[in-house]
């Protein structure tokens, strides 16, 4: 990279905190690999209160080796709309004063909340705007029912963002989507000729989710922690459940598996209650014990998961998720674990199909999840390598780094 390319001054905008498992797993990886690469990142994040004082030490520590400048400022959660308000005022705030001191050249946004200033940045200072959708925002906050269009103050919301959603593609030097079937919907509104935009997937650290790496002795003392016998077969949920992830139905599609294989038992790596879980189990008639609920930071995750047969997440194929790329895939894959899941979200079909990767479940019945609880030796028996390829091909942190890479470059010149 020649001498000017390296001088480039990035200004990166978040509303997702850095001391978040996301902004660990989603933000931090693609810029270490960027700032390697000739780029100073000057990175303003919104930070929950409660999560910055046990985690910025750690963030502080993984940015020091490299030209990455924090910006922290504290996330406002209420009252709604006024608080996020609040916040844009903040993050602009501080990018104009990051801009008064350094030639910043491209301003990075993540989601639709910080291209809003990012958009406005780039009028008035001639700065190229870099757009990461990340997904169909206001979409997703009616369908993850947020945001009710029967409250006339939520539709105005709602429709402002709709209309921003389509000046952020056209205004934008580049866009990201997470997913092709995101990008086919995008083309398909016909904005502009040509829209820039690349497809980079939520990609996974695949050197930490790595069978490989992880030692057998370390998986058994793991089993004998949640107390799970060798004749035990595991199918694990990996995350939290949050607004989208259909926990009832994944316990539904779990009370047929143990019809089958009585000696099943449903592992959930997550930080969601344990009594929340177990008490829906029971109305499908899981014993409680059944149930094993683990929480683990990211670090552990790979080793937990590690212990498991198979895993699942159903997700709601609504069209907000067509935009939508499951961390959790990725992975999965990289642990060589086969995955059921739902069919009508993102690109998941597809990397299911043509990484022969696990089985989609077409619709959530009983007929539908027995097809899969029948066919569970020829799941087992996929092709671990190939999953494994197909993680490293379609999700590697390498491949996404490169394809941000080559847009910096491109909006450099």
């Amino acid at each position: 990279m020649n001498n000017i390319l390296e001088k480039v001054q990035v200004l990166f905008l978040s509303y997702d905190g850095m001391t978040d498992s996301l902004g660990q797993s989603q933000v931090l990886p693609y810029l270490k690999e960027l700032s390697k690469n000739g780029f100073t990142i000057h990175l303003i994040s919104c930070e929950k209160p409660e999560k910055y004082d046990s985690g910025k030490a750690g963030v502080i520590n993984f940015i020091s080796e490299y030209d990455i400048v924090w910006y922290p400022i504290k996330y406002r959660k209420s009252p709604p709309i006024i608080s996020t308000l609040a916040d844009i005022f903040s993050i602009k705030k501080e990018a104009e004063k990051i801009i008064a001191k350094h030639e910043i050249k491209i301003v990075h946004c993540r989601s639709y909340i910080t291209a809003l200033v990012g958009e406005q940045l780039k009028k008035k200072y001639g700065i190229k705007f870099l757009f990461d959708m990340r997904g169909f925002y206001a979409d997703e906050r009616v369908d993850g029912n947020i945001w009710k269009l029967s409250n006339p103050v939520y539709k105005a919301v709602y429709n402002f963002f709709k209309k921003k959603e389509k000046d952020f593609f056209r205004n934008a030097d580049y866009s990201v989507s997470l997913t092709y079937k995101g990008r086919e919907i995008i083309e398909s509104w016909n904005l502009r000729d040509n829209i820039p935009i690349e497809i980079i997937p939520c990609c996974a650290d695949l050197k930490k989710f790595d069978r490989g790496n992880i030692l057998t002795e370390k998986i058994n003392q793991i089993k004998k922690e949640l107390k799970i016998n060798d004749n035990d077969f595991i199918i694990c949920y990996l995350g939290s459940i949050g607004t989208w992830y259909m926990l009832p139905e994944m316990l539904d599609f779990f009370s047929q598996l143990l019809i089958k294989k009585p000696t099943a038992k449903f592992l959930f790596i997550s930080g969601d209650s344990k009594q929340a879980i177990i008490q829906e189990a029971i109305k499908y008639n899981i014993p409680a014990e059944k149930i094993i609920v683990q929480k683990a930071n990211y670090s552990e995750v790979p080793t937990y998961a590690s212990v498991a047969d198979v895993s699942i997440f159903f997700i709601k194929p609504v069209f907000s998720k067509s935009a939508s790329s499951p961390t959790k895939q990725g992975e999965l894959m990289g642990l060589q674990i086969p995955v059921i899941c739902n069919a009508g979200v993102g690109d998941t079909d597809m990397v299911v199909n043509k990484y022969q990767s696990g089985w989609l479940v077409n619709s959530f019945t009983h007929e539908d999840y027995n097809k899969a609880i029948d066919n569970l030796e020829s799941i087992l028996a996929l092709d671990k390598e190939k999953i494994r390829k197909g993680a490293e091909e379609f999700y590697s942190l390498e491949v996404g780094a490169a394809r941000y890479l080559n847009i910096y470059k491109k909006l450099s010149v």
